[in-house]
C-alpha cells in the first residue's frame, strides 16, 4: 500500500462518526500487533529494488531511442539498428540479433513490410537479444544499453534542432491530454508545428497544411467504399477544404498515399496532372509549388487517414520540401496518431461507463445521481478532473461537450474525489447529509484514470441487491476499460469474443461492457 491508499483504507475502516480517542486506540493497536518477518523485509527490499532497476532501465531506453531518433519522427530505421547491433559481441551476438530479430517479426508481423520500429518494439528488440545469451539477463542487457549509448552520436547542431522539434511534437500530445475529448486543441497544436518549423529550419516558406481521416463512404459507395473527410486545415484554406470529402474516382494523390503507405512527394504541382486543386482562384496550368501527403498510421500500422502540405502560396514558386522536414513531418504525423488515439481511447472509456450506467440504473432505484469525471495532467504536476458526464435519478444523461474543470483548492467539498484519485482506493464521504460513493477507474499500472461519483441521498449504505448489482457494474466496466487501454498500447491485432465486435470494429465500445458480462454468466453457468 501506498501511504494514500493507507490513509483512505484506515478512513474507510473507522468511518466519519468515530471519536477521536477511539482512532488513537486503533494507531496504538496497529503500532503494537504490526510484525514483520526477516524473509518479508528481504522479500520487500527485493522487490523495491527490482521496480527500481526497471523504472531506470526503462528511462535510460526512452533516452537511447531518443537520442537515436535525432530527426524527432517516432520510429527508427530497422535494418539500421540492426546495422549497429551486429558488431555487440561478435560472432555469438550476431546469432542472437538475429534470433531475435526472428521473434520480432513474428510477433510484429507489419516489420518486415514497414521497416520501421517504434519505441516499444526497440525495447522488446533489445531483452530479445539479450536472453539469447548465457548468464546475467539484467547485466547482459545493461552491457548493451551502454554499448548503444556510445554508438549513437550525433551533433550539437543536430540535437538542438532535435530537442526543439520534439518540444513541439509534445505540444501536440499535451494537448490531447488536456482537452477532454475535443479533437480541435490537437490540430491547432499540429498546424502550430508545421509553423513553428518552418520557421525555425525551413527558410520560412509559405505552407498550407490540412488533415483528412478516413470515413466509411454510406450516401455514395459507387465512389468507393470510403472517402477522405478533411477535419483541419490552415486558416488560407479554410473556405475551400474544411469539411469538404475527396472521393477515389476524384483527381489527387491522398489516396494513392493510403494505399502504398508511404508519403507522396510532388516538388512540381504544375508538371503532375493529377493533383485537386480545391480553390478555383487561378486555372490548374497557373498553379505553381511543391505538395507532399504523408499516411497517418495507427500502432497496427494500418492508414487512417493524411497530412498533406504544399507551397502554392509561396511568392517564390520554387520553394521545395528538403529530406529533414519530411523526416520531421512523419513525426508529426507519428505525434499526432498518438494524440488522435489518445482521444479515442477516452471516448471509448466514455461510451463504457455510459452503456454500465444504462445497464446499472433500472436495477438500483436507490441511487440519485452518477457523475463521471476524467483525470487530466495540470501544472507543476498537479492534475484536474474533467466532469464529462451527469447523470439523474431517472438515468437521464448529460455529456459535457465543454468539460467542467475541477482544482482541487477551489473545491474543498469534492475533496473526496481528489482522494480517491490519490489513493485509486473506492472512498465514502457525506455533504450536507448526502452520501456519496467515489470509485475509481484505474489505467494498466492502477493509477486513476476516471471517478464514478455515485450519490445514493440520505442512505448510508445501498439495499443488498443494488449494492450487488453496483459492484458488478464497476467490476465490468473495469475489464472492459482495461482492455480498451490494453489494446490501445499493444501494437497487434486484439482478439475479438463477440460477433458484434468484429462489425463495428470498436466503434461502439460500449459492446465490451456486455461482453465481459456475458462471459462471467458463462463461468457462473
Amino acid at each position: 500500500l501506498t501511504l494514500p491508499q493507507f490513509v483512505q483504507l484506515m478512513d474507510n475502516f473507522v468511518g466519519e462518526d468515530i471519536s477521536l480517542p477511539t482512532v488513537k486506540r486503533l494507531t496504538a493497536f496497529i503500532k503494537r500487533e504490526y510484525k514483520q518477518t526477516v524473509e518479508e523485509k528481504i522479500k520487500q527490499r527485493e522487490k523495491i529494488h527490482r521496480m527500481s532497476h526497471v523504472a531506470q532501465r526503462k528511462h535510460l531506453l526512452e533516452a537511447l531511442f531518443e537520442k537515436w531518433d535525432s530527426k524527432a519522427c517516432g520510429s527508427l530505421d530497422l535494418e539500421e539498428v540492426i546495422a549497429v547491433l551486429s558488431t555487440f559481441k561478435g560472432h555469438k551476438g550476431k546469432e542472437a540479433l538475429m534470433e531475435a530479430k526472428e521473434e520480432l517479426c513474428s510477433r510484429y508481423p507489419q516489420l518486415s513490410k514497414v521497416g520501421k520500429i517504434t519505441p516499444k518494439a526497440f525495447q522488446i528488440f533489445l531483452e530479445l537479444i539479450a536472453s539469447k545469451f548465457s548468464g546475467n539477463e539484467d547485466e547482459t542487457m545493461d552491457n548493451l544499453v551502454s554499448f548503444l549509448t556510445t554508438s549513437v552520436e550525433q551533433s550539437h547542431i543536430k540535437s538542438l534542432q532535435s530537442s526543439a522539434r520534439r518540444r513541439w511534437l509534445q505540444d501536440i500530445q499535451k494537448a490531447a491530454e488536456t482537452s477532454g475529448t475535443n479533437m480541435e486543441p490537437v490540430y491547432k497544436a499540429v498546424i502550430k508545428a508545421l509553423y513553428q518549423d518552418m520557421e525555425a529550419h525551413g527558410n520560412n516558406k509559405t505552407i498550407s497544411a490540412y488533415i483528412a481521416l478516413l470515413e466509411e463512404n454510406q450516401l455514395s459507395p459507387e465512389q468507393g467504399q470510403v472517402l477522405l473527410r478533411y477535419v483541419a486545415c490552415t486558416a488560407d484554406n479554410a473556405p475551400y477544404i474544411l469539411n469538404r470529402v475527396l472521393h477515389r474516382d476524384m483527381k489527387g494523390i491522398s489516396f494513392a498515399a493510403i494505399d502504398q503507405g508511404k508519403p507522396i512527394y510532388v516538388p512540381r504541382v504544375q508538371h503532375h496532372g493529377n493533383i485537386h486543386f480545391w480553390s478555383s482562384d487561378d486555372h490548374e496550368e497557373e498553379k505553381k509549388g511543391s505538395l507532399l501527403v504523408l499516411p497517418l498510421h495507427d500502432a497496427h500500422w494500418r492508414v487512417f487517414g493524411v497530412l498533406g502540405l504544399d507551397t502554392l502560396r509561396d511568392q517564390s514558386h520554387t520553394s521545395i520540401f528538403l529530406t529533414h522536414e519530411i523526416t520531421f513531418y512523419e513525426g508529426v504525423c507519428h505525434a499526432f496518431s498518438k494524440a488522435y488515439h489518445h482521444i479515442c481511447m477516452r471516448e471509448n472509456v466514455l461510451q463504457v461507463a455510459v452503456t454500465a450506467l444504462d445497464w446499472l440504473y433500472p436495477r438500483t432505484p436507490s441511487i440519485h445521481a452518477v457523475t463521471i469525471y476524467l483525470v487530466e495532467p495540470g501544472t507543476d504536476k498537479n492534475y484536474t478532473l474533467c466532469k464529462m458526464i451527469t447523470t439523474d435519478n431517472t438515468g437521464q444523461k448529460e455529456i459535457h461537450r465543454s468539460p467542467i474543470v475541477l482544482l482541487r483548492e477551489e473545491n474543498l467539498l469534492r475533496d473526496y474525489l481528489f482522494k480517491c484519485t490519490d489513493s485509486s482506493e473506492v472512498t465514502l464521504t457525506s455533504i450536507y447529509g448526502e452520501h456519496h460513493i467515489a470509485v475509481p477507474l484505474h489505467d494498466l499500472s492502477r493509477q486513476t484514470l476516471g471517478i464514478f461519483d455515485i450519490s445514493i441521498g440520505e442512505h448510508k449504505k445501498l439495499p443488498p441487491q443494488e449494492q450487488k448489482d453496483l459492484q458488478k457494474m464497476l467490476k465490468m466496466a473495469q475489464a472492459a476499460c482495461s482492455e480498451i487501454l490494453q489494446r490501445s498500447l499493444e501494437e497487434r491485432e486484439p482478439t475479438q469474443v463477440l460477433e458484434a465486435e468484429r462489425v463495428t470494429n470498436m466503434r461502439h465500445a460500449g459492446i465490451l461492457f456486455h461482453r465481459f458480462m456475458l462471459q462471467e454468466l458463462r463461468e457462473c453457468v
